[in-house]
């Protein structure tokens, strides 16, 4: 049976701490990335957060040298330029709008140079204490998300999954402006609002993993006879095929949002919205596998309860002459990396000396 069937069938057995090895090394590679670029390049704000005046034309003629000089002529020169959607001029400029007479002359400037009427030229002002005002109450809500959502995990579960959700969820939002500051895509409302459903969806998908988890401990089978890790080993290979269905499904619409609203329709919020819930849907699928689940073990394993059950399992498995799995695999099952049994139909292998094969039971004869 390939991967990919057992996938479907909800038989996988992945060894999720091996890969954490791997993961780990790339969540932080990824990081590292991300932080660097934010002290190096900065995160493009739009105009709602800087504050400033914005014109917007058509131009499919027009090259950026072009814009440059018009724009030198009226002492602009420092403006940010931009094509969006094909062929849409956007220019932002540092113009309060009390000042109409240089807000006038660029907008004049913009139709002289793309041949249209100055009422052709669109443009919106916005004052830099408004900006303030939006970035302000951005940042207090993003405190209490995580206040109230870490006081929601620790009553509902504790409080070291909490610090493992929210160390995921920070994982997330991290590359994700990262990717945004490496390639200068502008930071506006909407990306605000995919950045908090973002968060959203990798708690979601975080807390299917730990609930699961915690019904696998609660089974009197498993309790005393596997480790931690083992048990969320286990969880995370049941929620397996849940969590990609669920990407997959979440990930179709925000394609099509990117590329009909966006390439088609020319709808450039769409764009900025779908962009940022593309790149934050894979990660956050990524670090609830791979980022919260090794967090909780490495947490929870630490715990004396489960320091002196990884001691007794290794000092039986020690007296046995096998390893911890093949111990764990006698209350949990075949781990990952254990021997699959034979497949049907397949050749049975030759008894060894020595071992006795016992006589069929034979059936007893009504009288």
């Amino acid at each position: 049976m390939s991967r990919l069937q057992r996938l479907w069938r909800n038989q996988t057995k992945v060894d999720f701490p091996e890969l954490w090895k791997t993961t780990l090394k790339v969540s932080a590679a990824l990081v590292l990335i991300s932080i660097v670029a934010l002290l190096v390049r900065g995160v493009n704000l739009g105009i709602e957060f800087e504050g400033g005046t914005v014109w917007e034309a058509s131009a499919p003629d027009v090259s950026t040298a072009d814009v440059r000089d018009a724009l030198r002529e009226v002492g602009q020169a420092d403006a940010k330029i931009q094509f969006v959607g094909g062929d849409v001029l956007r220019v932002r400029a540092e113009l309060d709008a009390t000042d109409a007479s240089s807000v006038a002359e660029v907008s004049l400037a913009l139709a002289n140079l793309t041949g249209q009427g100055i009422d052709d030229i669109s443009f919106s002002s916005i004052s830099a204490s408004w900006g303030d005002e939006i970035t302000n109450k951005a940042i207090r809500a993003l405190i209490v998300f995580f206040i109230v959502v870490a006081i929601y995990i620790t009553l509902r579960l504790e409080w070291r999954m909490a610090v493992a959700a929210l160390v995921a969820v920070a994982h997330d939002i991290v590359i994700t402006v990262g990717i945004y500051s490496l390639f200068q895509l502008e930071v506006t409302p909407a990306t605000v609002i995919a950045f908090l459903t973002i968060m959203g969806y990798s708690l979601y998908d975080t807390l299917v993993v730990f609930d699961k988890n915690r019904d696998y401990q609660r089974r009197s089978a498993l309790v005393g006879r596997a480790t931690y890790t083992r048990i969320m080993t286990t969880a995370l290979n049941t929620v397996l095929l849940r969590s990609v269905n669920t990407t997959i499904t979440s990930i179709l619409p925000v394609l099509s949002m990117l590329i009909v609203g966006s390439l088609v329709l020319g709808a450039v919020t769409l764009a900025e919205f779908a962009v940022a819930l593309l790149i934050g849907l894979l990660v956050g699928t990524y670090s609830s596998l791979f980022v919260a689940a090794p967090a909780a073990s490495w947490l929870k394993e630490r715990q004396p309860e489960f320091v002196e059950l990884r001691d007794r399992l290794e000092a039986r498995a020690q007296s046995r002459g096998t390893s911890v799995h093949e111990v764990e695999d006698v209350a949990v099952g075949p781990s990952p990396t254990s021997p699959t049994p034979p497949a049907a139909g397949s050749p049975r292998r030759p008894p060894q000396p020595g071992t006795a094969i016992p006589p069929r039971p034979r059936k007893r004869k009504r009288r």
